[in-house]
């Protein structure tokens, strides 16, 4: 009998326990134990109070004050608070918590439990607020001091994420703006890294890079350098370098500076730009071959090199990144281009079978396709295009995705058929015992045909076929996706 009352207890007793937890879980009890602990802890311990008030001394704004309000109502106690305020952010979807009036919230650091009274005191229509940190004076040298640097840390990062990026467009230097040289619109660029279509290896080593840099503020100072990082990408165009600009400010959620050098008086003026910059941003000159090498700016050549990293880049803010845009880097002076002046090269290409996978799932959601492997060889045979032609393609017929791949197959095959062809004329002209032997044809009527005098068809021997392939020359060779203009790699520091 005794062990059937044995085995009786056995079994009730794991069912009363769970019968317990579940009762305290499922009501209010769980909160007053925990509630009842806390009280005994309270009175065990001495504790000290900080009062971070919202107004200082002098009556200005306590900048610490907003990072602790940053700090309370983004900790999980929040909502366990008797009373929570909602608000909508600046997203329809964004819903924010903050404290209400005179809550006590808990938090723990290095093991140490802490609490916050969000603090409200009303003398004659005057309202004093404050936040009240209770510390057990046991806890106090460990812990608070590292505590309040993870106050500021946290908010910091808080705040980096929660702010509206902009676009800031220089003014020109004789429109003398009332709010500076800089006017700012909403960045919205949606580009991610998720969606530019890019070596996966290579779009790693940038995401590493970056994060780096931004984690890498002590080491610069140590070194004595700027904390500045200055990219250089290049490319044909249409090579998704502009969109890899705005996935870079997304993802780093830094401001961006679009610099129109042709908008800039002289060297100085260039100077006066970068000093009103501000801090984690990107400064950003597009087209920099161009604007160079034809003229299309009063910049100097020494104004540019000083801007890269000269003195006042150095004193003009940090955490700063700058990024220069060119479609090819073999015309442009080799200063520009030395480590310090430029830290990392990047190689925009025309499109291969893995970017155009990349682009296939991202404008039409297609990870495989029947056509695929036909597309695969289309570019393997030396075919190609920018991935801004194929996108074009994709989103014209979008509705269909076999019809946008068709489509897509159609144009690599034709410009497949021009690059054979211009590589024939090429050949055509090295087999050419040589050129000056025989004279090319006036590209306009010459002179005696327009007054009715002999023709050079008749009067030259072969001219006929030198025409013939004087037009092949002229033809424009399509680019191969492998022919990267680098020296080891497409990323180069």
């Amino acid at each position: 009998m005794w062990i059937v009352n044995i085995l009786f207890l056995l079994f009730l007793v794991p069912w009363l326990l769970f019968l317990v937890r579940f009762i305290l879980y499922k009501t209010a009890l769980i909160f007053v134990l925990r509630k009842w602990v806390n009280w005994i802890d309270d009175r065990v311990h001495v504790h000290q109070y900080l009062k971070v008030a919202e107004l200082n001394e002098n009556g200005q704004d306590n900048q610490f004050y907003k990072r602790v309000s940053l700090y309370v109502n983004s900790l999980p106690s929040v909502e366990d608070s008797n009373y929570t305020n909602l608000f909508s952010g600046k997203k329809s979807n964004d819903i924010i918590l903050l404290l209400d009036d005179n809550q006590v919230i808990q938090d723990e650091f290095l093991g140490a439990r802490v609490s916050w009274i969000n603090k409200v005191e009303r003398f004659g229509g005057v309202c004093n607020r404050s936040f009240l940190l209770r510390i057990k004076k046991k806890d106090k040298r460990r812990t608070l001091r590292p505590y309040l640097q993870h106050i500021h840390t946290v908010s910091d990062d808080i705040e980096q994420r929660r702010r509206e990026l902009k676009l800031f467009i220089n003014n020109g230097s004789s429109e003398n703006p009332v709010n500076g040289r800089w006017r700012s619109v909403p960045f919205t660029h949606p580009s991610t890294f998720e969606t530019i279509a890019m070596d996966a290896d290579l779009k790693n080593k940038v995401k590493s890079d970056l994060e780096n840099f931004v984690k890498s503020q002590n080491y610069y100072q140590k070194m004595g350098r700027a904390w500045k990082r200055n990219y250089l990408l290049y490319g044909p165009s249409g090579t998704g370098k502009s969109s890899f600009i705005g996935a870079m400010a997304n993802f780093l959620n830094y401001d961006v500076y679009d610099v129109d050098l042709s908008r800039v008086a002289n060297d100085t003026d260039l100077k006066l730009l970068l000093l009103q910059t501000t801090s984690r941003s990107l400064i950003v000159i597009e087209d920099l071959d161009r604007l160079v090498n034809k003229n299309l700016t009063t910049i100097t050549l020494s104004g540019l090199l000083n801007f890269m990293d000269g003195i006042v880049n150095s004193c003009s803010g940090d955490e700063k990144i700058m990024v220069f845009t060119m479609n090819s880097k073999e015309q442009v002076d080799p200063a520009m281009l030395r480590p310090g002046r430029i830290d990392v090269h990047i190689h925009f290409p025309f499109c291969d079978f893995n970017s155009f996978k990349s682009l296939a799932n991202n404008y039409l959601g297609l990870k495989e396709h029947k056509l695929f492997p036909q597309v695969e060889e289309i570019f393997h045979s030396g075919a190609t295009m920018s991935p801004a032609a194929i996108g074009e393609l994709m989103i014209a017929n979008r509705s269909s995705p076999s019809r946008a791949l068709k489509s897509v197959i159609t144009a690599l095959q034709s410009n497949g058929n021009e690059g054979k062809s211009a590589g024939k004329g090429k050949r055509l002209s090295d087999s050419a015992s040589s050129p000056s032997l025989l004279p090319l044809p006036p590209l306009a009527p010459s002179h005696a045909e327009e007054t009715g005098g002999a023709n050079w068809k008749d009067s030259v021997p072969g001219a006929k076929e030198v025409r013939k392939l004087y037009g092949l020359l002229r033809l424009k060779s399509c680019k191969s996706p492998n022919s990267f203009d680098h020296d080891s790699d497409m990323i180069e520091r």
